[in-house]
């Protein structure tokens, strides 16, 4: 009997010892940040995550993600341990947007090569396999503005339907400094994105990134490692835009997340203030 219970002691204990400590909201669109034991093996819905040396990993959750997530934590010399956890759905706006050039809703045949071209290098500036947990420090809003375009929209671009909005507008006047949310390595850095003008891509580790659009003026070049809050750009209107305003985004590799959600347990709404 004794040796029974000192089993079920010891198994509590380790199932103890490898479960993740873990930060941020799982919700369609959130971002959660964790940490296991050094050395231990963690998978989220069967895909294996990037762990650092220290046992901190991230992972993003889609805009349409499933109701349920699994997370496996292995930690050294134990056996796995599966853990599963709610998805909160969402609810997303629809933006009607009128005035844009015709040629930003439906480009003309020159400009498609372009367009080709720029999504390879922003795929490319989204994938990067770095171990670095920069995301471990954290993240601040990029601007002081107003909320003024909010992630997941559906968008109707001149009467057109258009694929939903992934970003957070910024509004902001023409010029104002542009910090970036958290450290990282900077993976992209043009002034010439047909769709998105001046754009700053920031490596965050292990597949998070975030991502600046419409900028007026870049302040850093592609490889610069960046402080959080250092200034990195200013606001334009650059690109498809219809005034001056930074779009912020967040990605996970490719899954497209709700920036909002990297400051603040609740998705940014509109009119919201960022100061």
């Amino acid at each position: 009997m004794r040796r029974l219970a000192l089993l079920l002691i010891l198994g509590t204990s380790l199932a103890q010892a490898s479960e993740p400590r873990l930060r941020g909201s799982w919700q369609q669109g959130g971002v959660i940040i964790g940490e296991v034991a050094p050395g231990s093996a963690v998978s989220f819905n069967g895909r294996a995550l990037a762990v650092s040396r220290e046992g901190a990993f991230v992972l993003g959750l889609a805009v349409d993600e499933a109701p349920a997530a699994e997370l496996t934590v292995q930690a050294p010399g134990q056996p796995p341990q599966r853990y599963e956890y709610p998805v909160q759905a969402r609810a997303y706006d629809e933006q009607r947007i009128s005035g844009l050039p015709e040629k930003m809703v439906s480009p003309p045949a020159a400009a498609q090569r372009q367009i080709a071209l720029d999504n390879q290098r922003v795929g490319a500036a989204r994938n990067r396999e770095t171990a670095a947990a920069w995301f471990r420090e954290g993240f601040r809003w990029p601007v002081p503005a107003t909320v003024s375009g909010v992630y997941g929209s559906k968008r109707v671009l001149n009467g057109t339907p258009k694929q939903p909005h992934f970003g957070i507008d910024l509004a902001a006047p023409q010029g104002t400094p542009v910090l970036a949310s958290g450290a990282g390595q900077v993976s992209l850095a043009r002034d010439d994105l047909y769709y998105t003008g001046g754009t700053v891509i920031l490596d965050h580790g292990q597949g998070l990134s975030t991502t600046y659009l419409h900028l007026s003026r870049l302040l850093v070049k592609e490889g610069e490692t960046v402080a959080a809050g250092q200034v990195i750009g200013e606001v334009g209107a650059t690109g498809r835009a219809t005034g001056p305003h930074l779009c912020w985004r967040a990605n996970w590799y490719q899954t497209r997340l709700d920036a909002s959600l990297l400051v603040q347990d609740a998705p940014a709404r509109k009119g919201q203030s960022t100061r």
